[in-house]
């Protein structure tokens, strides 16, 4: 596995956001107790949870409330009379202004320490008893990022949304993510700050393989220029030599679909993961941490065998891919159009097939009663790995109809982890063993592997 080095190093304190407002101009000084998901920090004030971010547990801050609910508060740090032991200097200009990172204050064994409480606590609250030893599974946590997503300020400055603010923060360095992609945001920056007044860009997508060697764009306007988004694509790719290929798409709105409005170059790369080249296509999803995805692979799929696998939620097929080495048959189920593709063609020639549907709905139709009934192949392994939402109420009992022997389940939300894995359990099965693989670094994010066997 492939080491990234130290980027941006800084010695330069924290830099707090201003508060959108001061309820109360008096400051008040708490003491931080542990760490929340989401990024802030628990304190109390007068028996009142107080929420502060910034801050570290066994911190004495003093603080102003900025937001009153009913059984908590929000505040934002002013000053830190008695620092944690733990607490150094961010590598970052912008931490504390720009809202993608959270935890740059603390080494990184804290991080990783507070990850792992966090987990912890969030699967017993609900209801789930982890298990006794978490593995950790971790890398260099600094240009670990292969994908990025900028926005443009009114001068046409790329930046980050700001931290409790949708306003821009323009940047000029981000040392978590790969370098390429912060010198292609500037290249993009600079030709389209020269171009029409017409022509502005509202946000840009930046995708790299595993070591830089190539990279695919994705600009997003509201421009119907379709010629000067053309020149500009062209001028685009002589500024930035490893780009494969970009694509400018209009701004629709929330329920609309997505229109090109022009394109260059090809519409995929190839990312170099466990002796195999996966085709990526522009706009699927692929996982962020370059420095991680080997690891995460072996951990999902190592030691399993059998006669059947499904992989759930598949994306380009990251997991089946490597399970058609050890399974006779192999069913990746995905529905994101962006995807399906890089899919099947990642599955050529293997025991793997590549279907197109929701997990769901694949479900639905695997345990329909009367049409399946004895046909189905039950699978000696599932792999899920949903999104934030998780997998619900529904496909934790399909799964539990299914009843494959063992199920590893991969979560990027520890709270619906925790409601499904609950479920899970309910319907039979017991917990074999839980890690937490830090692909996000400097931030609350935390992702977890968690192997289930059918009891």
């Amino acid at each position: 596995m492939s080491k990234g080095k130290r980027h941006f190093a800084r010695n330069r304190p924290a830099q707090a956001a201003k508060p959108k407002a001061v309820l109360d101009a008096t400051p008040h000084l708490v003491e931080i107790t542990k760490p929340l998901y989401g990024g802030q920090f628990l304190a109390r004030h007068e028996g009142k949870a107080v929420f502060v971010p910034l801050t570290l547990p066994g911190e004495q801050v003093r603080v102003h409330i900025t937001e009153e609910k009913k059984s908590y508060s929000e505040a934002e740090p002013l000053d830190t009379l008695i620092a944690s032991a733990d607490r150094i200097a961010p590598q970052c200009l912008y931490f504390g202004i720009c809202g993608g990172c959270n935890y740059q204050h603390a080494n990184y064994e804290l991080q990783l320490a507070m990850k792992e409480a966090i987990l912890r606590e969030t699967l017993a609250r609900g209801g789930v008893t982890p298990t006794e030893k978490i593995d950790v599974i971790a890398a260099d946590p600094w240009a670990y990022r292969n994908r990025i997503r900028l926005g443009f300020d009114a001068h046409g400055n790329p930046g980050y949304r700001g931290r409790r603010s949708h306003a821009i923060v323009p940047i000029s360095e981000c040392p978590i993510a790969a370098p390429a992609l912060i010198s292609a945001a500037e290249m993009i920056a600079k030709v389209c700050r020269s171009a029409s007044p017409a022509i502005r860009l509202h946000e840009v997508s930046l995708f790299c393989n595993h070591d830089e060697s190539a990279l695919l764009a994705a600009l997003f306007t509201a421009s119907a220029d379709k010629r000067g988004l053309e020149s500009i694509l062209h001028e685009i790719a002589e500024g930035i030599p490893t780009l494969k290929g970009a694509e400018v798409v209009a701004v629709t709105g929330e329920h609309q679909p997505a229109r090109t409005l022009a394109q260059w170059g090809d519409s995929s790369i190839t990312y170099q993961v466990e002796g195999f080249d996966y085709r990526v296509d522009q706009g699927a999803f692929f996982q962020v941490n370059r420095f991680l995805i080997d690891v995460l692979i072996d951990r999902v799929v190592a030691g399993h065998t059998g006669a059947i696998a499904w992989d759930l939620f598949a994306g380009v097929g990251l997991f089946a891919r490597q399970l058609t080495k050890s399974f006779g048959k192999v069913v990746a189920v995905e529905s994101a159009p962006n995807s399906i593709a890089a899919l099947g063609a990642n599955l050529g020639g293997t025991t793997g097939t590549a279907v197109r549907a929701t997990t769901l709905d694949f479900l639905r139709r695997a345990v329909q009663p009367g049409k399946n009934a004895g046909k189905l192949e039950r699978p000696d392994l599932v792999v899920v790995d949903p999104p934030r939402t998780g997998l619900g109420a529904e496909v934790t009992t399909l799964l539990g109809q299914v009843a494959p022997n063992t199920i590893v389940y991969v979560s990027c939300d520890p709270a619906t982890l925790g409601r499904d894995l609950k479920a899970l359990i309910e319907a039979g099965y017991a917990i074999h063993s839980i890690a937490l693989a830090d692909l996000f670094p400097q931030t609350y994010h935390l992702e977890s592997i968690v192997k289930l066997h059918h009891s």
